[in-house]
Order: structure tokens, then sequence, then C-alpha cells
């Protein structure tokens, strides 16, 4: 199964996703991210929260949609915060849709350590969501449910991400 992660800049939040989903991933999952507006570069505090989590780096890059027009996802869970004022991206297609909204931790001000648990409290909601997402019964889920699964999954961190 690949599940694409979007977000508008895919400098951060869906590429902390796309990175912690394939650490996670049990064989036959595979993540990938894109941005609608991709800013062409990888935040290095991106980089560096992942490297501290013991999560391989290697191959992430800033990417457009068009990036996977041959080989099209089976799930594209949005994680930009639309509550902020971004623009969703939107996504046109077969796949099971979902939004996990993230607050973007690039936006946090405040001192090094601030920045830091920043990024490490969006990796941890994550993780969790990841975890989340590969303990459900997917050979016993239709499409509809699937969906609805995904949702549920969100909505378990509400209090700590915007949707």
């Amino acid at each position: 199964m690949k599940v694409l992660f979007m977000c508008t800049a895919n400098s951060c939040r869906s590429i902390l996703s796309e990175a912690m989903f394939n650490h996670m991933a049990p064989e036959g999952f595979e993540a990938i991210s894109s941005g609608s507006f991709p800013k062409g570069q990888v935040l290095p505090r991106s980089l560096s929260t992942l490297q501290a989590a013991g999560i391989s780096t290697e191959g992430l890059y800033s990417k457009g949609n068009d990036a996977f027009e041959v080989n099209p996802p089976d799930v594209v869970i949005t994680v930009c915060d639309n509550a902020a004022g971004e623009a969703c991206p939107v996504y046109f297609g077969s796949a099971v849709k979902a939004h996990w909204g993230l607050q973007d931790p690039s936006h946090v001000q405040g001192n090094e350590a601030q920045l830091d648990a920043a990024f490490k409290a969006t990796l941890d909601i994550i993780a969790a969501r990841c975890e989340a997402f590969f303990a459900l019964p997917f050979a016993n889920l239709n499409s509809d449910e699937l969906k609805v699964e995904l949702e549920r999954i969100a909505s378990m961190w509400e209090g700590t991400c915007s949707r």
C-alpha cells in the first residue's frame, strides 16, 4: 500500500510523516510525500529531528504532486493546518483521502530548545498516528471503512493539532 502525505511546502510535516511512516512500516507499505507549492528544500530542523530520533533521512527531498502521476498512491493524507490559514492541497483521484492536520512546528517562535520541542512533539503525534494506522485490519476494510478509520485516527489527537 502506497500512502502519500501532502502539505503545502513539503519541507516539514509531510517530510516528517513520510520518514516516520517508512521507519515504522511493515513490508508492503510505503510512504511518499509532496507539496502543493513545494519549497524545493527540506527544512534542516526537520532532518535533524529525524536524525535525533534515529530515523533515516536518505532520499528525502521537497517535491510537487506531479512526481506521482505515473504511480498514484492508494491513500492520500493531508497534514496541513488549514485552521492556520494555509491552503490545504487537494488530490483528485481514486485514492482514499483523509486529513491528519498538524500545526506547523516551523512557525513556533522561541529559543532552540522550544523549537526542538515543537518538532519533536509533531514527530510524536505522527508516530502515534502511524502506529494506529498499522494496527488497522486492512484485509477486512473496504475504502469507505478505511476512510472512517483514518478520520478516527486523526480525531484521537484533535486537541494537539488543528483540523
